[in-house]
């Protein structure tokens, strides 16, 4: 199991290197803004998030996430952990060290290699994905919110980063093909426009 969530622990981190500016764009750049010095946080912890999302999710619970080692690429500012919620389905999120605030929460699906169990597998996932975007969206039905995520997969699809901005969050799809996609909400830093 520490092997599965190294492995997916690099994936993120990997994710993590290619990132765009515009809201709903596909382009690169060194860093995604989360690894960065006061980049924006959830005004929320580990411990109320899970608490709240497993009582609105009681069929589609995320267990204790368990802190990941640091890789040698990793940001000192951050702690990553992960939580395995089936075979081929992880959550994982980067905290904010010193305060344990939310920078990003992920949900990631590694595809099975049996076709004929991939489809219950892949809904299963989408339905995590789904229960995530309520908890920022909670006026979202579960139907209206697996049609979301729905659309942001397909439109991620084959990307290695795709991302949709809703006010002060931010919704990314990390499609890595075989090794799986990731889908991850993250804070906002909002500006004021100059007029």
């Amino acid at each position: 199991m520490l092997r599965k969530i190294t492995a997916i622990a690099s994936l993120l981190v990997a994710n993590a290197s290619v990132w765009a500016n515009p809201p709903d764009a596909i382009a690169t750049s060194p860093a995604a803004p989360y690894l960065l010095a006061g980049a924006p946080t959830f005004d929320l912890t580990m411990v109320t998030f899970r608490e709240k999302y497993n009582r609105d999710n009681t069929m589609l619970p995320i267990g204790e996430f368990r802190a990941i080692a640091a890789a040698e690429d990793d940001s000192p500012l951050l702690t990553r952990a992960a939580s395995k919620l089936n075979e081929n389905l992880y959550a994982s999120t980067a905290l904010e060290k010193g305060t344990g605030k939310i920078k990003t929460l992920q949900i990631t699906y590694l595809p099975l290699q049996q076709s004929g169990e991939d489809k219950a597998a892949r809904a299963i996932a989408i339905s995590y994905m789904a229960a995530l975007m309520r908890q920022f969206e909670p006026a979202l039905t579960v139907g209206q919110s697996q049609g979301k995520v729905t659309s942001l997969l397909v439109k991620g699809k084959g990307s290695r980063f795709y991302q949709k901005q809703v006010g002060a969050i931010r919704y990314v799809v990390s499609d890595n093909g075989d090794k799986g996609v990731t889908f991850a909400v993250e804070p906002v830093k909002l500006a004021l426009s100059t007029p």
